[in-house]
This record gives structure tokens, C-alpha cells and sequence, in this order.
């Protein structure tokens, strides 16, 4: 391994390129917003590069060229310094939303006009965010003779922090919106916007008037402007990544599609390689989504859908605190990726999300199973015995497991919830159970003879599954009527038919049967 460092946690672009850390050169992209356009913006989840990248931005901004030799922008770009005003939303917690939010202003403000070398205002001044704004962008285009380039990091987070609390959100929407004005009535003093953040919340909500802010999240121009591809992990951290399981690496951390090349979360690899090379969920750990919670409950969703949900493009651009629908939300944070896209013959786009890789399959069905169960812990408690009664296709012991997990699910969980009648409860319990423990498990598999409930598959077996709920005819006796496992006769592989009855009054399996198919 080279004497480079490992980049965690830093954003602060001059510290990588003089103090020997790995660097994976985005330059390019800085290259094509100077020169294409003047408002920007880009949400990607948490973790991802976005303060970097805007730290790198406003250093090319700032005229230091020197930073940048040995980079693609060194000798494309002219250097010009303009002033660099920058505001970052993203170390505070917004709860209490009133007196983070002027202790922000009062930072963010005083730390602009320090920089700068400009006359301090009075403090006080800082509590009304439109009018200082105004007046730093004034000064500072004043004070240069030159227009000003603003630069937002973490643009949504005060309302991010108050999800589950949509009042406070709202407060600190309509706050927000208040400031962001500024830019539209500022144009003729301004070089260049660039505002990040993890949501995509309507230009109407948030960014009303500035009609020329150009959103470049799904533009394929810009697909690699955050992250690491697998080129960079084969070339820049070449000597680093020497003796990894690259289909692991591939497998864990990989996925993330923004309609250029398949994306790592740098975080991950930089993990990764931090603590030996050893597989664990190191984004993940940074912050689980809590919120989901809350969006679950008002929401009921069947929580299969998710990993394979389609959705329209208006739909990932409408987020609103009003209005949060949990697949724009789940695919903004990072939790869902665009799995693929059909365009109409009218041009319209319709995409197919799916968790990106085994890291977020892994955590967050876990994370669903504690939401549906209680329990944090069943996935040690029984997964070993299930993924041993898989392995072994052993019908009868992976009954008994799922009457276990069924059993450690507390009383007030079915009192609370009213959807323990219904299939895709019991469905949506087995799922995240199997797919928390690794399994590639499908819900409403589609065959021509109709929809199987579940499909589980393994590398020798696969596990055609129906569920019924308080009812007296055999599960089973709807996968042998529509010969659902033609469907996979091809491949090679066992397969089993396993037909389960659940009773909602016992709560749990009262009766199952199975069978596996010869040869």
C-alpha cells in the first residue's frame, strides 16, 4: 500500500491534494458547471461527496489553480477569482428549530464576512436571513467589482430534522424558502449558484421564481459528479483494494445509479479499507432513518413492494413536506436506486427502484423487521436455524422458525395493527425476515398463470411459497392448480412448494404443507 491516506470524513479539498490522500479527481464536473450554466442544483444521499465537491468548486471560484495541477480542470479553466459566499445547514440539529437556526445564521453569516475581509454588520442583523443574505452578496460584489458565487450545502436539513413533526417542518420550509429568494433578486450580482442537498423538494415549495435553477440529480452529464465508480477503485485505489474479494466489494457497497456508471457511497469503501478490509454496514451505522418509522405507521405500506416499486419521474420531483410519498423519500436518501427506466412513446419515464446493494438489503429489512416485530435481535435469534432449514431444504424446520418469529412478535403489535388479517402482513413479516439474513426473496412473483406470493432462492434451491390468512383451503393447492414452478424448471435447481395458513386470532401458522419436486 502506497504512503496515501485515507480521506475519511474530510471535506476540505486544498487538505487532500497537498497532504498525499487517495483523490479521485472530479474536476471534470467542476469544469462543466463553470462553464455551462449559473443555477444549479443536486441531491444525493448522505455521505456521498457533496461537500466536497462544492469545496473543490469554490476553491476553482476562489482562483487557486495552483491546488488543481495534476487535475483535469488545471490548464481548462482561466481561474478568474470571484467572491464565494457559503452557507452549510449541515452540522446543526434542527429541533429546536428557532435557536438552531439563528445560532446557524449567526455563524454562517459572521464566518462569510471574516473570510471575506468585509465590514461586520451589527449581529442582531443576522436574524432576518433574507435581509443579511441580501446585504453580504451586496458587499461583497461591491467590495471585489466582481459578481458573486453562493454555494448551499445541506440545503433541506432543518426540514429533514422535523419530518415527523410536519408543523415544525413547514415553519422551516417556509423559512428556508424565505432566504433562497434571495438568489432570484440578487441575479444581476451573481457568478453562479450551487445548492446540495439529500431531497428534491419542488421547485414550487422551496425554490418559487427561480425558474432558471437547473437540476442536475438525473442528468447523465453529471451521473459521476458524487461517488466512486469501479474504474476509481481499480485505478486511484489500486494498491489499497490489492487482495479484496472484488465480487464482494461489488456485491456489498456497489449500486447506486444516477444513468451514468454504477456508484460506491465513498464512504463504505473508505470504511472498508479503514478497519481491514472487513464487510459491515459502515453508511448504514452513520444514520439509520428513523423517520421511516413515522411513514410507515401513517402509510401501511406492503414493505416487499419496495425493493422493486416503479414510480414516475413528476412523482421523484413532487417531495413536499405536505406530501411525502415513501418511495421518493426511501430513493433520495439512498435506500432505493433506479434499477432501470422505459420511456413512452410519448417520452414520458417510468423507473424501476430496488435497494442498491446487500449492505442496505441487509440493514434495512432488519430495520423493517424491527419495526413490525419489536424485537431487534430475531435475525440472531433464528437466522442460523432458517438459513440451515434452507440450505438443507428442510420444509418442517423452516416452519418451525417462522412459527418462532411469528411468536416473538408482542401482543400490542397485532392490537395496534389491523392489517394482521390481511396477507401482505404476514408476507411482509416473512420477507423482511429472510431478506434481513441475506436471502434474494421475491414477493408477487409474476408467472403466466398469475402471481406467486413469495419466491425464495438460494444457490441450489428455489422455494415457491403461498400464504393464506383464516382460511380453510390449503395454501398449497393454488400453487399445484396454476403450476407455478414452470415458471423456473429451467434453471437447474430444486424446487420446493410450500403452502402456509396463518390465523389471525392465534397469530400466528396453524397449518402448512409442502413438497418438493423430483428431478
Amino acid at each position: 500500500m502506497s504512503g496515501k491516506r485515507l480521506p475519511i470524513g474530510l471535506q476540505t479539498f486544498s487538505q487532500l491534494v497537498t497532504e498525499q490522500y487517495y483523490y479521485v479527481d472530479k474536476t471534470p464536473f467542476v469544469h462543466k458547471v463553470l462553464l455551462k450554466g449559473k443555477f444549479f442544483f443536486l441531491s444525493r444521499p448522505r455521505r456521498f461527496g457533496k461537500s466536497l465537491f462544492l469545496d473543490t468548486l469554490a476553491e476553482a471560484l476562489s482562483g487557486n489553480r495552483e491546488l488543481f495541477k495534476g487535475l483535469y480542470l488545471y490548464d481548462k479553466y482561466d481561474f478568474t477569482p470571484y467572491p464565494v459566499i457559503r452557507l452549510s445547514f449541515g452540522s446543526g440539529d434542527y429541533k429546536k428549530l428557532q435557536e438552531e437556526l439563528a445560532t446557524a445564521f449567526t455563524i454562517m453569516f459572521t464566518e462569510n464576512y471574516r473570510r471575506l475581509k468585509l465590514p461586520m454588520p451589527d449581529l442582531a442583523s443576522f436574524q432576518n436571513p433574507k435581509l443579511a443574505l441580501t446585504n453580504l452578496i451586496l458587499a461583497a460584489s461591491e467590495r471585489y467589482e466582481a459578481p458573486v458565487a453562493v454555494l448551499i450545502d445541506e440545503y433541506d436539513k432543518p426540514i429533514l430534522d422535523n419530518l415527523s413533526r410536519p408543523e415544525v417542518a413547514r415553519e422551516a420550509r417556509d423559512i428556508l424558502k424565505n432566504l433562497y429568494s434571495v438568489l432570484k433578486d440578487s441575479d444581476r450580482y451573481l457568478r453562479l449558484a450551487f445548492i446540495t442537498g439529500v431531497s428534491k423538494f419542488s421547485k414550487l415549495s422551496l425554490f418559487s421564481g427561480l425558474n432558471n435553477l437547473e437540476d442536475i440529480t438525473l442528468n447523465p452529464a453529471y451521473g459521476e459528479i458524487c461517488g466512486y465508480t469501479q474504474h476509481d477503485l481499480e485505478t486511484v485505489f489500486a494498491d489499497a483494494m490489492e487482495g479484496s474479494d472484488m465480487h464482494l466489494v461489488q456485491l456489498w457497497y456497489n449500486g447506486y445509479w444516477y444513468f451514468g456508471e454504477k456508484l460506491y457511497n465513498p464512504f463504505d469503501i473508505l470504511l472498508f479499507l479503514s478497519n481491514g478490509k472487513i464487510f459491515s454496514n459502515y453508511w448504514w451505522q452513520t444514520g439509520s432513518p428513523s423517520f421511516l418509522i413515522e411513514v410507515l405507521k401513517q402509510e401501511r405500506y406492503f414493505l416487499p413492494e419496495l425493493e422493486n416499486c416503479e414510480a414516475s419521474e413528476e412523482l421523484l420531483n413532487a417531495f413536499d413536506v405536505d406530501y411525502i410519498d415513501i418511495r421518493a423519500l426511501l430513493w433520495q436518501t439512498g435506500y432505493l436506486t433506479i434499477k432501470d427506466v422505459e420511456t413512452n412513446s410519448m417520452g414520458v419515464r417510468t423507473f424501476t427502484l430496488g435497494v442498491p446493494n446487500a449492505e442496505v438489503q441487509l440493514s434495512l429489512n432488519q430495520f423493517f423487521l424491527y419495526y413490525l416485530s419489536g424485537s431487534r435481535d430475531l435475525p440472531i435469534k433464528l437466522g442460523s436455524k432458517a438459513e440451515k432449514a434452507l440450505e438443507q431444504a428442510n420444509l418442517s424446520a423452516l416452519v418451525d422458525e417462522l412459527k418462532r418469529l411469528c411468536a416473538g412478535i408482542p401482543y400490542n403489535n397485532y392490537v395496534k395493527n389491523d392489517i394482521a388479517t390481511a396477507e401482505g402482513y404476514w408476507a411482509s413479516l416473512v420477507y423482511v425476515f429472510l431478506a434481513a439474513i441475506g436471502y434474494r426473496v421475491t414477493c408477487e412473483d409474476a408467472t403466466n398463470q398469475g402471481r406467486i406470493d413469495m419466491t425464495i432462492e438460494t444457490f441450489r434451491d428455489i422455494y415457491i411459497i403461498e400464504f393464506k390468512v383464516d382460511s380453510s383451503e390449503p395454501a398449497i393447492k393454488q400453487i399445484e392448480e396454476r403450476r407455478y414452478w414452470e415458471k423456473y424448471q429451467s434453471q437447474g435447481k430444486r424446487i420446493h412448494l410450500l403452502g402456509i395458513n396463518f390465523s389471525s386470532e392465534e397469530r400466528n401458522i396453524t397449518d402448512w404443507e409442502g413438497r418438493s419436486l423430483e428431478g
